[in-house]
């Protein structure tokens, strides 16, 4: 796999068979979560404080959580849109014309007019980062009757941290009222998806609050947290591994009690998360039971966005994909946990081979082909 194959261009789409769409043609995986410019100064060194550094390059890309995940999904053959805000700036104005080329569908990006979000990403030679966030536009988000009418028809919702509280609260709410709904219909709800994407004191007046992520924590059908975010969160990376495999085991009591599969529109859902740990591995968490698996090693180039392409695989295989007929308990299931960590860890070690986030997310050949190398399966299997 060469740097920069999972560049532009015509993608790859996978059988439309697989994903539909809404019938009303909401897109079938809904991001909620920021459209970023990105600038980048390559640097001599991260400077200590009251230190300096030296930039030999200095240039800009496209990022954001939200965008990143949707614009990933997008290049694995998955209907993709996103919920945002932009600023009606010329940052702004980037990331829509960027979105625009993209297949992923902006119907629910709204303009206003705060600037828009941007990052200053310091790089060493050494590949190492320092990030600081700017732009209050994605802060000022508001949740309409359209947008959370799409959530109702959509096959998933992924949120990030990074979103602001109350519009957390009301994608979270609306799921489960979608939840209580559906119970007596038989119809199925959206899958939830949230990604814990920052430490708690970079969200605090920003992002999600505490007491919200901890509701997230027992309703969302995948939570994923990265080495910094977890600990940060749990107290510790061991401590987040307890708390989550215990709320997963409260989940399934209390469905066993009530005699209620959770169930999304891909069919059973299990309680499942996943912490990464970069070129470390992941720590694989289902129904309470943990497992830990290897990263790809791959020469890297630029491991920024890496997280965000990896949840991009999970949802791909876990959320968007048919959900295996076998519990977790049993063998193939534990074997699906393995697989979709497997396929997740492929995406993001092949978006690590390219400079910036969004240019190097791969396609679902790029990804299969990946695997295939490595002797394992197109889905990640053994």
């Amino acid at each position: 796999m060469t740097a920069g194959s999972g560049g532009g261009g015509d993608e790859a789409k996978i059988d439309a068979g697989d994903v539909d769409a809404g019938d009303d043609g909401t897109a079938a995986i809904l991001s909620v979560g920021a459209a970023a410019i990105d600038e980048w100064y390559a640097v001599s060194n991260l400077p200590e404080p009251d230190g300096g550094a030296f930039a030999s390059e200095v240039t800009s890309a496209f990022g954001g959580v939200g965008a990143n995940v949707a614009v990933a999904l997008d290049r694995l053959g998955r209907d993709a849109g996103l919920v945002s805000r932009v600023g009606d700036d010329e940052y702004g104005r980037r990331a829509l014309a960027y979105l625009d080329k993209t297949g992923v569908d902006g119907t629910h990006v709204a303009v206003g007019d705060d600037p828009n979000i941007r990052s200053l990403i310091l790089r060493d030679p050494d590949g190492e980062r320092a990030i600081v966030t700017a732009g209050e536009s994605y802060r000022g988000l508001r949740l309409d009757d359209d947008a959370l009418a799409a959530m109702a028809e959509a096959d998933a919702v992924f949120l990030t941290a990074y979103t602001p509280d109350r519009a957390s609260r009301r994608v979270l709410d609306r799921v489960e009222s979608l939840r209580e709904e559906t119970t007596d219909s038989g119809d199925t709800p959206p899958a939830l998806v949230f990604d814990l994407s920052g430490a708690v004191e970079e969200l605090v007046g920003r992002g999600t609050e505490p007491s919200t992520v901890f509701r997230f924590l027992h309703r969302a059908d995948l939570f994923v947290a990265d080495g910094v975010a977890a600990p940060a969160f749990f107290g510790s990376a061991a401590d987040a591994v307890e708390r989550i495999a215990a709320a997963q085991t409260a989940a399934a009591d209390a469905g066993s009690e009530s005699g209620a599969e959770p169930r999304s529109r891909r069919g059973p859902t299990w309680p499942r998360a996943v912490l990464t740990h970069g070129a470390d591995g992941m720590t694989a968490i289902a129904g309470g039971e943990v497992s830990r698996l290897d990263a790809f090693d791959v020469e890297t180039v630029d491991a920024t966005g890496a997280g965000d392409a990896f949840t991009a695989g999970l949802i791909d295989r876990w959320i968007a994909g048919e959900s295996p007929s076998t519990p977790w308990t049993d063998r193939a299931g534990r074997d699906a946990v393995a697989s979709g960590v497997r396929f997740a860890a492929a995406v993001a070690a092949i978006n690590c081979t390219s400079r910036f986030t969004q240019p190097g997310l791969p396609s679902r050949d790029e990804v299969e082909a990946f695997l295939a190398e490595r002797g394992f399966g197109p889905n990640g299997s053994r």
